[in-house]
């Protein structure tokens, strides 16, 4: 019987620290800060398991910090939404303190992993929380820009990857980074549009124009296309180390285009079912545009 109820305790504290540290998302990121490491290693830079340990714990811990964190402030928001009404600490699993503890504790252990490699990912990892948490999550109530505060924190991961295996912020950095942000908006703006009832009862309102509405659609059409033209950067050689080759750059081009198809369907469409359509193309374009430019890297 003892047995039985410490099992059953176990897989609840695991299944409440997967939850408050949003796993599945936290995996999702940590999937470009690895495409990046991978992309950063050189003959100067070779690669090393235990940067790509450090950067894979220490990444994990300042995604899930930055969650927790946002957990703990948005709780009576949180309980006021169906899709995160039984996250630990709104449905009363978990109490507040000992969320703030654990942030507070992979905020510490991330940091750390990360200052081992080198203390420009500390720095960037250290950034990215607090934009996450003191600057996007209280906008997300006041204003729809906050969406836009939040593409910078959720562009830092495919170029902290870069930035641990060379120690050093440029062009190549800057341009990964440059990705990511305009992903942010189509993405984002795809989850605002199918989830947008539920966040008004929040209050919450991610949408440029407030509503499902052309403005909107035409929007997320127009930073897609950004998306494509920064995607393709790369293969026009100002771009350092950096760069694909032609039949990458066509393969990444297909990429987008298939995004922008979607895209387009939603401003023609405007149904919450075009719109998360549109995000789960927009999960799959990022993760195999960057396994693109990483295969494309090894073998040429």
């Amino acid at each position: 019987m003892n047995t039985t109820q410490n099992t059953f305790s176990f897989k609840s504290v695991f299944l409440d620290f997967k939850e408050i540290t949003k796993a599945g998302l936290a995996i999702s990121v940590l999937f470009s800060s690895i495409a990046g490491y991978f992309l950063g290693v050189n003959d100067e830079n070779p690669f090393q398991w235990s940067v790509l340990i450090l950067l894979t714990i220490g990444g994990y811990c300042m995604v899930g910090a930055s969650n927790a964190y946002n957990q703990v402030i948005e709780k009576d928001l949180d309980a006021l939404m169906d899709r995160t009404k039984n996250r630990p600490v709104p449905s009363g699993r978990m109490s507040p303190r000992v969320a703030l503890v654990v942030a507070s504790l992979l905020t510490v252990i991330g940091i750390s992993m990360l200052y081992y490699i080198n203390p420009k990912s500390a720095m960037f990892g250290a950034v990215s929380i607090f934009l996450y948490t003191s600057v996007y999550t209280p906008l997300k109530t006041v204003t729809s820009l906050s969406v836009f505060v939040g593409a910078f924190p959720g562009a830092i991961p495919f170029m902290l990857g870069w930035v641990a295996a060379t120690g050093n912020f440029g062009i190549e950095a800057g341009t990964l980074f440059l990705i990511q942000f305009f992903w942010q908006f189509p993405h984002f703006w795809a989850i605002g549009w199918f989830l947008y009832d539920d966040y008004k009862k929040a209050g919450i309102f991610m949408l440029p124009t407030t509503k499902k509405d052309k403005g909107t659609a035409l929007q997320i059409i127009l930073y897609t296309v950004w998306l494509i033209i920064a995607s393709l950067l790369p293969s026009l050689g100002f771009t350092g180390r950096l760069f694909i080759t032609p039949w990458a750059a066509v393969l990444v081009f297909l990429l987008g285009v298939w995004m922008l198809f979607y895209a387009v369907r939603l401003y023609k469409l405007r149904t919450p079912k075009a719109a998360r359509t549109l995000m789960l193309v927009s999960v799959s374009y990022i993760s195999l545009l960057q396994l693109v430019y990483i295969i494309d890297k090894f073998l040429r």
